[in-house]
């Protein structure tokens, strides 16, 4: 039995992760169309990807200043796996507007993706100070304290947080089966 409760903890995980990050990283994404640019937006074959990263490079060596092509092309590698160079991208955009929550938790995401698990916490919390209701912000964090810390009591409060605001959402219902899987099996969550 506990093998099939891990083994459905693990695709909750990942089917709640893929849902949320396209939730929202489509409502991100749509925001932060470059005007005037002609960079195309969304998804797309691993051509579409090279042909926009190299039009956002282009742009950004051109015009260094340009927040959204330095936002795309974070989203760009962030989706194509680069994780490195995504982080550097956002860091640029983020020199230009350090405030923007869906960044700070974009390159969260990618410093918990090379196992940067402090600096993916900093950035996730800056993003809730910003915005206190950035929801993406409070599921990335609980991810890091359950899947990567082991600290099943910090990973509780932040996904307690998320259903304070959010309750009845699929995210929240995968969150609710995540806590009550960490209060029953605290053992396998801690270090």
């Amino acid at each position: 039995m506990k093998k099939e409760t891990a083994l459905l903890v693990v695709v909750a995980l990942v089917v709640g992760l893929l849902g949320g990050y396209l939730i929202f990283s489509i409502s991100g994404k749509t925001e932060v169309a470059p005007v005037g640019n002609n960079l195309p937006v969304g998804g797309g074959s691993p051509t579409d990807y090279q042909a926009r990263i190299a039009q956002a490079e282009k742009i950004v060596t051109q015009d260094p200043k340009n927040l959204q092509a330095w936002i795309q092309l974070g989203n760009d590698y962030f989706d194509t796996e680069q994780p490195q160079k995504a982080i550097n991208a956002y860091a640029k955009a983020l020199e230009l507007k350090p405030d923007n929550p869906n960044v700070l938790t974009d390159q969260g995401v990618m410093y918990r993706k090379v196992g940067w698990y402090d600096k993916a916490i900093a950035n996730f919390e800056k993003a809730q100070a910003i915005d206190p209701r950035h929801l993406q912000s409070i599921y990335n964090l609980g991810l890091v304290y359950a899947d990567d810390l082991k600290q099943p009591e910090k990973a509780i409060k932040a996904w307690n947080r998320f259903l304070e605001l959010d309750s009845t959402s699929p995210t929240a219902q995968q969150i609710k089966r995540m806590v009550e899987d960490l209060k029953t099996h605290p053992a396998t969550s801690k270090k």
